[in-house]
């Protein structure tokens, strides 16, 4: 997996920022905060994960697949993939 060395540092910090994410979770858990402050935080760091994915998965897109065909009107079929993963994710 030659692209997630190249990004390494950058996937550290995406890790390490969700890593946090957590642990506030666990606090405001452990602290009884109210549940919608719970449920914020979770969905932050259910974004911050889809984040992650999403870019690991298309550096694996552009980097270990090929287009079966030419381009088209609506762009290589690696950059419609892309951006229904991306439309998946939002």
């Amino acid at each position: 997996m030659s692209h997630t060395i190249r990004e390494k540092q950058k996937l550290l910090n995406r890790v390490r920022r969700i890593k946090g994410q957590v642990e506030a979770i666990e606090r405001a858990l452990e602290e009884e905060q109210g549940c919608v402050d719970v449920l914020q935080q979770i969905t932050s760091c259910r974004g911050a994960m889809n984040g992650l994915l999403a870019v690991v998965l298309e550096d694996h897109i552009r980097t270990h697949l090929v287009d079966a065909e030419s381009a088209d009107e609506h762009g290589s079929g690696t950059e419609q993939l892309i951006e229904v993963v991306h439309s998946y994710f939002k």
